[in-house]
């Protein structure tokens, strides 16, 4: 793999982690304002993606 393609996974992996986060926080009703706030799928849905993420950007960073 390239530095080019470790570059872009690490910048989508990140995009992916904020997304996450994102849902996680209205989820657990701490960001609101539309239909996931409140709603404890949607925190589980954002941990999720936070941990695949996370993973994506491991597997990017190796040698």
């Amino acid at each position: 793999m390239n530095s080019t393609t470790k570059t872009i996974l690490k910048i989508f992996a990140v995009v992916l982690f904020l997304t996450g986060g994102t849902f996680f926080l209205q989820g657990i009703n701490v960001l609101p304002g539309s239909y996931m706030t409140g709603d404890p799928q949607w925190a589980v849905n954002g941990s999720i993606i936070m941990v695949v993420s996370i993973g994506l950007f491991w597997f990017a960073s190796r040698k």
